[in-house]
């Protein structure tokens, strides 16, 4: 790899579990951060990134990567000899890759959903059914072993532990035993120790600044 990687970032944000990746694959890359409370996300520049206004999005050379589960991918890929990713033809890539997807398409809507008190319309027409059959997969997927892919740690892992810490602290998501003893497990990680600090330093010079 010859070109930088960037990380659009804002402190205790969906890019926090990005800069816990960046740390597992010990890959070079510098932060630009944003003050997503001052609406720094929202100006022309960032917009040019990504025109939703959000976090995370990366960009190496003239590769720009927004949304989660694309971000992870792609650097799992990058970074390949760390061994977060299984590749093509590994059996562990599909439910790899279904669990990346899960993420987005079926878990985040359900949550959000909850949150808000909305109800997720038709069965047909909801992606993802409804919250207690999201939560019933989480929670079968960590029966299988301590992390999703049974023994093997992945970015899948980095992605959902992030997620569901940050999910299970504001009660966003049922304190499931299997659960807590994984965004537990996960937390433990040099990765997530140091990052996690850091991100409390960074927020607090942030409203510093402000």
């Amino acid at each position: 790899m010859t070109s930088e990687i960037t990380l659009y970032h804002s402190p205790n944000t969906r890019s926090s579990g990005v800069r816990i990746l960046l740390e597992e694959l010990q890959a070079p890359h510098r932060l630009h951060v944003l003050n997503m409370r001052a609406g720094e996300h929202r100006e022309a520049a960032y917009l040019a990134i990504n025109p939703l206004g959000k976090v995370p999005a990366i960009r190496h050379g003239d590769a720009v990567i927004t949304e989660q589960p694309a971000i992870y991918l792609y650097l799992a890929d990058e970074f390949a000899e760390k061994g977060l990713a299984p590749p093509v033809g590994d059996p562990l890539r599909g439910p790899y890759l279904r669990w990346m997807v899960l993420y987005g398409s079926c878990f985040e809507p359900a949550v959000i959903d909850r949150a808000l008190e909305r109800e997720p319309g038709p069965m047909a027409m909801s992606p993802y059914g409804s919250f207690d059959a999201v939560l019933d997969s989480i929670v079968a997927g960590l029966s299988n072993g301590p992390y999703l892919l049974g023994e093997r740690v992945s970015a899948a892992d980095i992605l959902w532990g992030a997620a569901l810490g940050w999910m299970t602290a504001f009660k966003l998501v049922p304190e499931e035993p299997l659960i807590v003893a994984y965004v537990a497990r996960m937390k433990d990680r040099p990765s997530f120790r140091k990052i996690m600090a850091d991100e409390s330093a960074l927020a607090t010079k942030q409203q510093e600044t402000d």
